[in-house]
Order: C-alpha cells, then structure tokens, then sequence
C-alpha cells in the first residue's frame, strides 16, 4: 500500500501539470522509481496512469474548439508509429542506462522551459503556410513520439514548444494539438508494453484516477487564462526531482 501512497498524490500533480504545459512524466515518473518500481514497469504503468488523463484535458480542449483536426489526426498517427518504434526499442535497453537519461532529460527539459519566458501565454507571430505547419507538425510527431515511446517526460513540453515557437499556433490551441498527439502516443505506446508484460494494473489503474483529476483540472486553469502559474510550478517540481535522482544515484 505504501507506494500507492506514494504515487497518486504525485501522479496528480504531474496530471496537473501535464494538462497545462506538458512535462507531467518528470514529476510521474520519480514518483514510480520513489516506490521501488522497476523501470521497465514504471514504462508501461506510467502510461497506464497517463492516458486517462490525457483523455479528460483532450477530450475538454476539443470542446472548446481548439484542436485543430485537420493538422491533429495526421501528425497523431505519425506519433503512433514513432511510440511504437520508441517503445520497442526500450523493451531492449538496460533499466541503468534509462535512469541514466534522467539526469540528462530533467536539465535538458528545465533549460527549454526557462528559456521560454512567455510559456503558457499567447503570442503572435508570422503566419506560417498551410505546407510548412504539416509537415513540421507531422516530423514533429513521429520523433518525440519516438522520444515518448522509449521513455517519455516532457513530451507535451516539447510539442507545444514545436506548435507554438516554430509553427505559431497560440498557446491554447498549441495545448489542445500537443494533448491530442500526446495521448495517441501514449496509447500506442501502452499496448506495446502491454504486449512485453511490463504493466502493473492495479497500481496503473488507481494512479490513472488521480491523473485525471489533475489534468480536469489543469485543462481549466489553461481555459480560464491562468497559464502564468506553469512556469514557476514546473521549474519548482523538476529542481526537486532532479536533486532526487541524483541523491539517488
């Protein structure tokens, strides 16, 4: 019982987090190895716990209209097949070497979002051509899916990065793409863990409760305009995290 304890109210947060500006796999994933699961697991569960939510915050931003289907279908069955590649691939590597890439992912993931100081809040930038925004849309989707795939956090950072700095999409609709792709990785990848037997289902399934009470939640700060709270939560969360992993080293 203790790492359920330990997991969901963390989970929570990371689908808290998630909803609003990606990143929640850096708060979901070390709240799984702080329980002693094995890694391999925490792949395939963390997913598990994931996807519900990222239903929820997908589900309330095509509501309000602002996934963008044209653009959201082709570059979700890119991310599709670049999960599955991602995840095949880490059904194959050592569990050290995937901590290992903790300590270089959290400084990596925290570097983007500090850099980007209006994270979370519209802009306006030249307009980029129908052409341009698919195919960097659909590229997009096929490697950090790959990325999502084999291991995961700050996978919704990173495409809202791509949607909103390279395409220009504002940041609601950048929101609502990057859940939609987001969550077909996820899926995508979660069958292929499931195929290898590397889920925990009842820790998966109780921590998935949890996660989408977060990501309702998150989703409704974006839609009231309370983005600006992403950027100092999230630079508090990965600065503990990564003293974590590296205590734990």
């Amino acid at each position: 019982m203790e790492r359920f304890f330990i997991v969901c109210p963390l989970v929570f947060l990371a689908g808290f987090v998630d909803s609003i500006a990606g990143g929640g796999g850096l708060i979901s994933f070390p709240a799984y190895m702080l329980a002693g699961v094995p890694v391999h697991v925490i792949l395939g569960t963390s997913k598990l716990s994931s996807f519900p939510g990222a239903i929820v915050a997908a589900a309330r931003f095509a509501k309000n209209k602002y996934i963008r289907w044209k653009l959201a279908l082709p570059c979700g069955i890119m991310a599709v097949i670049g999960a599955f590649l991602g995840a095949s691939l880490a059904l194959r590597v050592d569990e050290k070497i995937i901590k290992s890439l903790m300590i270089v992912v959290l400084p990596v993931v925290a570097f983007y979002v500090l850099r980007n100081k209006n994270m979370g809040v519209d802009e306006t930038g030249e307009a980029v051509s129908w052409k341009k925004t698919l195919l960097v849309g659909m590229a997009a989707s096929l490697l950090i899916g790959m990325y999502d795939g084999f291991y995961g956090p700050g996978t919704g950072t990173f495409l809202i990065l791509v949607f909103t700095g390279i395409v220009k999409l504002g940041m609601k609709e950048a929101a609502g793409i990057s859940k939609f792709i987001n969550l077909a990785a996820d899926i995508s990848a979660l069958g292929t863990f499931f195929m290898g037997g590397k889920v925990d289902y009842a820790l998966g399934i109780t921590a998935a409760l949890f996660c989408m009470a977060g990501s309702y939640f998150g989703s409704g700060l974006v839609l009231n305009n309370g983005q600006k709270i992403v950027r100092p939560v999230g630079m508090v969360v990965l600065a503990l995290l990564f003293v974590k992993i590296i205590m734990g080293q």
